[in-house]
């Protein structure tokens, strides 16, 4: 064998060898996006899966949420039409007393009156203390 033959087959021996370790390393990137791409379909199996179970759950609690606002103005409003009845009552029990007392009625009004000053002037005297 000849130094040229000699060259010729170590050369092809690396050139196999290098051939074989860049498609070994070809393998092992594809391996690696394999599986890359199964973990990938598996976390999105999982989201699906979360989500799935997750917008019961939200559409429930956002029902839930559209009651409790609707008895909430329904109290409202009932609280309210109490209130308007309840101060019309003391209107009217207010004007009878009135009608039927006047003298009484001028005298509570201008005891009420002359209360009320005082403590208004009270409380302007120690607003201009302080």
């Amino acid at each position: 064998m000849n130094v040229q033959t000699a060259t010729d087959t170590v050369k092809n021996g690396v050139r196999s060898l290098t051939d074989d370790v860049l498609q070994s390393a070809q393998d092992a990137v594809q391996a690696t996006r394999d599986v890359a791409d199964q973990s990938l379909d598996k976390a999105q199996e999982g989201v699906r899966a979360l989500r799935s179970k997750a917008d019961p759950a939200i559409d429930e609690l956002a029902a839930r949420a559209q009651d409790l606002a609707a008895r909430s103005i329904d109290y409202c409003a009932e609280t309210s039409a109490r209130a308007r009845r309840q101060m019309q009552q003391a209107a009217d029990i207010t004007g009878k007393y009135v009608a039927e007392q006047p003298g009484k009625s001028l005298m509570i009004a201008a005891a009420s009156g002359a209360a009320l000053a005082t403590l208004a002037f009270w409380m302007s005297r120690r607003r201009a203390a302080c």
